[in-house]
């Protein structure tokens, strides 16, 4: 399942073979993007794979449903995976479990109680039966040679962990993804103590979550949001939306709590947000009052004040179900002028453009929307410049390598540590692709493997390439036009005038009149001087229309000529 690959760093070679009692860390993803978390550690033949998460798709990757980890450096190692321990339950975690698990379905999966029931829930529609390992924070697991040891964080969705890794070769600690939340809703810390603990006896490579690393200060607490969405509601005169992550079920239990107060009921709109919130309530991650909660059905047909409906779709995304409800097209949820629409969530980079399109559908249907830009409606699950120096100063790592970011919050975590009095030698910045050894206590980059995107595109794993991506932006910006001619090879001839066809290009049906001529002239010539093969005849069209439409409509769409004999 080898996907594209990337220029190497810093045009680094391959790595040398793994010295003896050496530690191996190779990340296939989450280094300079924010996704597709995934990074495997490699000890005495074996493997460790901490986290397997997805990446999702930009504007010019058109008809990608997600960007997956390319499992191809590891696909002739399968049975060498001792095990994969997930330290929390976002899709840029857990999403890519599925497709290496049709690779070796019995990788067991460690990871905490409510991790864990969401991943079984995908795996269920993925029809596969896992191996699941359930740990807590405080616990250890023994997976081959790797000793882990589980650190409870403080994160935007429940049972969040970090993991400590013992092996002969040193000590590895893992992150996941963190803040450190003084007030969190569920009395859940992140764990400064057990931190600490493995400083004192010695870190040396800590893997720490960089997604906030620019942001000066210390995180707003969760709980600040409690009395904003209060106010909402108070002002509130008819239907409430609240669209959230459908992970985030602290902000969600906000949102129940404020419901109860205000005598609403709720109904949650949505397959994720329906399906993980009934995992949350069964687990006792959410607190449902009795009643609270009604279908969609009922909603619909209750007083709008009454009805609270929680809804995904908080990052624009077209076929969820707040995008169809600002199009107009949900079959359940019409959205009424004087409607409240809360966007409860972030802006993840790269969809700033269709969630806006979303509040502007919204407002066009004379909906009032709330979002993080005109309301404190939402708090980062991340730890900014204030807490990632605390983490630093308490945990003591010998070196440090910046995960889960793009190269700008890599180099600003870089940069923190630094400050704390790091020596620059001792922070490792890596791409995807690049293999950190850590041998006799020093950590240093060794090379890189040859990774890239792997694209999953409907049924279509790894089918898609650049290619096929470059092919799609060309037609979507530029169109396409088709040229037929039809050659008799003995006599030299063009037997019928040249057929075109265009498509997204042009809506005028004469706008190439003029190159036709142009293109029957130059093929003319070309027969009358011998030429009669179909692929240099071919190329002559495609010059010939290329440039006269690059010069009179300084366009460039794709051109496909074919030449036919008779």
């Amino acid at each position: 399942m080898s996907g594209q690959v990337t220029q190497p760093h810093l045009d680094l070679k391959a790595p040398p073979p793994l010295p003896a009692g050496g530690l191996r860390v190779m990340a296939l993803g989450g280094l300079g993007e924010i996704g597709r978390n995934m990074a495997v550690l490699e000890f005495d033949g074996k493997l460790l794979v901490i986290d397997c998460g997805v990446l999702f798709p930009e504007a010019e990757q058109p008809g990608i449903d997600l960007i997956l980890p390319d499992f191809g450096v590891i696909e002739h190692r399968l049975d060498d995976i001792t095990a994969v321990v997930l330290t929390h339950g976002h899709e840029d975690h857990i999403g890519a479990i599925p497709y290496l698990l049709r690779l070796r379905g019995d990788i067991p999966l460690v990871g905490s109680r409510f991790t864990l029931a969401l991943v079984a829930a995908k795996l269920r529609e993925h029809r596969l039966d896992p191996t699941l390992v359930q740990v807590a924070a405080g616990d250890d697991h023994v997976a081959g040679p790797f000793h882990c040891e589980f650190i409870s964080v403080n994160h935007s969705i429940p049972d969040a962990l970090a993991v400590a890794v013992h092996t002969p070769a040193g000590v590895l600690v893992h992150t996941g993804d963190f803040k450190m939340d003084q007030l969190p809703l569920d009395g859940v810390l992140t764990d400064l103590g057990a931190f600490a603990r493995l400083g004192d006896t010695g870190i040396d490579l800590l893997l720490a979550d960089s997604t906030n690393a620019e942001i000066p200060g210390f995180v707003t607490p969760e709980r600040s949001i409690g009395p904003v969405l209060d106010d909402v509601f108070a002002r509130a005169t008819q239907r409430l939306i609240v669209s959230s992550f459908a992970s985030h079920v602290h902000r969600i239990q906000q949102v129940l709590d404020c419901a109860e107060t205000h005598g609403r009921k709720v109904a949650f709109v949505g397959r994720s947000m329906v399906r993980n919130m009934g995992v949350a309530r069964d687990l006792g991650l959410l607190r449902v009052a009795p009643g609270l909660m009604v279908s969609l059905d009922d909603a619909a047909a209750m007083p709008p004040e009454q009805v609270v409906l929680v809804s995904t779709g908080s990052q624009g995304e077209p076929l969820s179900a707040l995008g169809r409800m600002a199009r107009g097209d949900h079959h359940q949820v019409t959205i009424e002028a004087g409607d409240t629409v809360v966007l409860a969530s972030s802006l993840v980079p790269g969809n700033e453009t269709a969630v806006y399109k979303v509040i502007n559908g919204l407002a066009r249907l004379g909906a009032t929307v709330v979002h993080k830009e005109t309301a404190r409606v939402h708090v980062s699950g991340h730890a900014p410049a204030g807490e990632l120096r605390t983490l630093l100063n308490v945990a003591k790592p010998r070196y440090l390598m910046p995960v889960h970011g793009e190269w700008r919050h890599l180099r600003a975590h870089a940069a923190l540590a630094e400050e704390t009095g790091m020596a620059r030698d001792r922070v490792i910045l890596a791409e995807d692709g690049v293999v950190v050894d850590l041998v006799d206590g020093k950590a240093s980059i060794v090379g890189s493997v040859p990774i890239g995107n792997v694209y999953v595109d409907g049924l279509n794993v790894g089918d898609v390439g650049e290619e096929s991506l470059q092919a799609r932006r060309i037609l979507g910006d530029e169109g396409f036009v088709a040229l037929t001619v039809v050659i008799e090879p003995s006599t030299r001839t063009i037997v019928r005038p040249v057929h075109l066809s265009t498509k997204g290009f042009s809506d005028d049906p004469s706008a190439f009149d003029e190159v036709l001529t142009l293109v029957e002239d130059n093929l003319r010539r070309a027969l009358q001087d011998d030429e009669v093969d179909s692929h240099r005849l071919s190329q002559i069209v495609r010059r010939t229309v290329g440039k006269w439409v690059s010069d009179t409509h300084r366009r460039r769409p794709m051109i496909i000529p074919t030449v036919l004999e008779v």
